[in-house]
């Protein structure tokens, strides 16, 4: 603020160290209120990963590992892109909402629900939305969940397919990371039980040599085994996708996004690293006009409601919310744990969502505009781009554009829109500072791979998620399907939900007007939706539980959230605009056709687009009415259990006291290492000697438990 009032450069050095430290003051006075003084977290209660432990879905993992599962998890498309596409609007005001964003309402989101559902054995989000709202609200709930969960997974496929096509490096890299990890699980669970900092050590080697493997086999003769479509990429990953979704957790899932946390948490330490010993000056303005006049040509529409839509996942995602109640709970050894899982994990992802924000702004502007505008706004030469750009008010020279290509071994960066390729430019130009320009094209590249092996590890929990929610939902009308781990109906839902998202990503693929692109700008509403609906049962819990006087805790981001989403789909929806309506673009597609000008292909693309526009805003009104419905209802509910406290029904599990020990946070603490001590355990945790897990959820004997000082 005070570089801004006097006129100076801000560096974005300043950015990280604002970023970091507010994330600090946080987790350590914020989180810790909500944990013991809103929820009461206890290490006394057994957890379903502990009463239900059947080696399959539910198991006690080492919260170091589900740390890395959760983070992997919960981090998709959302924090890389969405700031960099913000950043059309200038970087304050999307910086101040992915910290402020971060602490008041998406670390909270995900903390409650995920200590919520391990509350309830892990049930989904939509399942409890069904128990605790009712019939109407809970099946308006459930429909919602997952039809937005379908899209979100698709978008996400959609995403890794473009970055992987025609990529050997990264296809041989994060080809590598599913053995890596099948080793890493059998190393856990059979060789060396317990011993994560040795297992690590190994898995972090062999990281390593698979992403500089990776960059050997672009530049030999096996280029061509590793370099497949985009159709060949969907089948493997549909393949992949289904497998991780049925295999034990512990075998591929959790270890494979342990193992990719590294990848991200290390590139992200470097990038801060890099922008502080480099000091990088933040090119893009505080805050551009775009933001009032709604014509940006990244995307339309003004700061309110849109900015906070775009950016998502770097502040508040709907989509945490269902791996806060889908892998995490039914994994998690001790319920104090759920602090640093949930609340920790999404203060690192908003680290990313910073990044990327530094990332696009240390760039020209110029340039940043010229590969984020369409052709059909900026052209296709470096010429009409320049000029375009000079309207916009911003100067870049043909020849810059095409130099900056250069420096990255691209014959044009003109249009590469998506944000991907900006966020991989810009973390160039921040190790380039530090190592030379001679290796920028190598920082661009790799962080190309980076983001797709980013986005995969969502991809697999998601479909997993998926897979528990069409259970719960199902097992309403099917009691066996509702034991998670029951062998056919875990089968048949997982084959249901990767053949959902694969459909529309297939058709997506080769349709660039359908599948899942004719839904994929329902993405960041949707999502947002989704967040809507979880802190809407969050609410509800906890006034249901007696904690009125703490519902403002998840009361006020939900009307924060729901006054956005709900803004940004009527806009949406009934905007005269074509920029930014629906309606009003299928209009103007329709107004082409009625003149009888078009004809061939362009006939064609316009018929498909007014197709595509109607479903879009349809689903729009449609998606924004269930969650409506849901907040209504749930209000009744509330008011319902306040007025007759006697009348409200618990749907948390008794209480079982646990056997098993384990640290809260990532250090143990003093009196933790002597509780550890006196049982004989390691670092690790794992159950009293003479204990072990329960019986598992389809009534046969869990699997045992660590007992040699490390965790299952």
């Amino acid at each position: 603020m005070l570089a801004l009032s006097r006129g100076e450069e801000v560096s974005a050095a300043w950015m990280v160290a604002a970023a970091l430290g507010s994330y600090a003051i946080g987790y350590r006075f914020y989180s810790k209120f909500i944990a013991y003084r809103v929820l009461g977290a206890d290490k006394t209660r057994a957890t379903p990963a502990e009463r239900l432990d059947n080696g399959i879905d539910f198991q006690p993992t080492d919260r170091r590992v589900l740390l890395g599962h959760h983070f992997a998890a919960i981090s998709g498309a959302g924090p890389l892109v969405g700031p960099v596409l913000a950043a059309q609007m200038g970087f304050l005001p999307g910086t101040i909402w992915i910290v402020a964003g971060v602490i008041f309402a998406g670390a909270v989101q995900d903390m409650v629900v995920l200590f919520f559902s391990t509350r309830r054995n892990g049930r989904s989000l939509g399942q409890m939305a069904r128990e605790e709202i009712g019939p109407v609200g809970g099946a308006a709930a459930l429909v919602a969940v997952f039809a937005i969960m379908i899209i979100l997974l698709a978008v996400l496929a959609l995403v890794i397919v473009n970055a992987l096509a025609e990529s050997p490096w990264g296809t041989f890299s994060i080809g590598m990371t599913v053995p890596i990890a099948l080793f890493m699980g059998f190393y856990l669970r059979m060789i060396r039980p317990g011993r994560v900092a040795e297992v690590s050590l190994i898995g972090i080697g062999l990281l390593l040599l698979a992403l500089v493997a990776g960059r050997w086999v672009a530049e030999s003769s096996l280029a061509d085994t590793f370099t497949l479509s985009k159709e060949t990429l969907v089948v493997f990953m549909v393949i992949y996708a289904f497998v991780a979704s049925v295999l034990p957790v512990w075998m591929l899932l959790a270890p494979r996004d342990y193992l990719s946390t590294f990848m991200k948490l290390g590139t992200i330490a470097l990038l801060f690293i890099g922008v502080v010993v480099a000091a990088p000056t933040l090119k893009m303005e505080s805050v551009t006009d775009f933001a009032g006049e709604g014509t940006g040509p990244v995307f339309a529409g003004s700061l309110f409601p849109f900015v906070f839509i775009t950016i998502a996942c770097g502040a508040l995602s709907g989509f945490h919310s269902l791996i806060s109640s889908g892998t995490t709970p039914k994994m998690v050894q001790k319920e104090t744990q759920v602090r640093m899982i949930g609340y920790g994990s999404m203060l690192m992802e908003s680290s990313v969502a910073i990044i990327a924000m530094i990332a696009a702004c240390v760039l020209d502007p110029g340039l940043y505009f010229a590969m984020n505008s369409a052709p059909t706004v900026i052209g296709d030469t470096a010429q009409s781009a320049s000029q375009a750009i000079q309207d916009f008010g911003y100067e870049i020279t043909p020849a810059a554009l095409q130099a900056a290509a250069d420096s990255v071994e691209e014959s044009t960066l003109l249009s590469r829109t998506g944000g991907a390729p900006t966020f991989a430019l810009g973390v160039s130009d921040i190790f380039s500072n530090v190592t030379g320009d001679s290796l920028k094209a190598f920082w661009y590249h790799f962080a190309i791979m980076f983001e797709a092996l980013f986005i995969l590890t969502a991809l697999d929990a998601g479909t997993r998620v998926g897979r528990f929610m069409l259970q719960d939902t199902l097992g309403n009308i099917y009691k066996p399907l509702k034991r998670v781990s029951w062998w056919p109906g875990l089968i048949g839902t997982s084959a249901v939900v990767v053949g959902l998202w694969g459909y529309f990503l297939w058709v997506g693929v080769n349709d660039p007007l359908g599948g899942i692109n004719q839904l994929f700008p329902l993405f960041g509403i949707t999502n947002q939706l989704l967040g809507a609906v979880a802190l809407t049962v969050c609410t509800t819990l906890l006034i249901k539980s007696g904690r009125l006087k703490w519902a403002w805790v998840t009361g006020i981001p939900l009307i924060w959230v729901a006054v956005v989403t709900l803004t940004a789909s009527w806009q949406k929806v009934f905007s005269d605009d074509p920029r930014v309506g629906f309606f009003a673009q299928g209009d103007v597609a329709q107004e082409g056709i009625d003149s009888g000008e078009l004809s061939g292909q362009e006939l064609e693309d316009a018929e498909t687009i007014v197709t595509n526009t109607t479903v879009d805003g349809v689903l729009s009104a449609v998606f924004a009415l269930l969650v409506v419905v849901v907040i209504v209802d749930a209000a009744r509910v509330c008011i319902k259990s306040l007025r007759t406290p006697e009348s409200v029904v618990s749907h948390e599990e008794p209480y079982h006291e646990s056997s098993y020990v384990a640290p809260a946070q990532l250090l143990p603490t003093a009196e933790e290492k002597a509780e550890l001590a006196a049982a004989g355990l390691g670092s690790g945790g794992g159950f009293l000697p003479g204990t072990g897990p329960g019986g598992g959820p389809d009534g046969g004997p869990g699997t045992g438990g660590a007992k040699d000082g490390g965790s299952s």
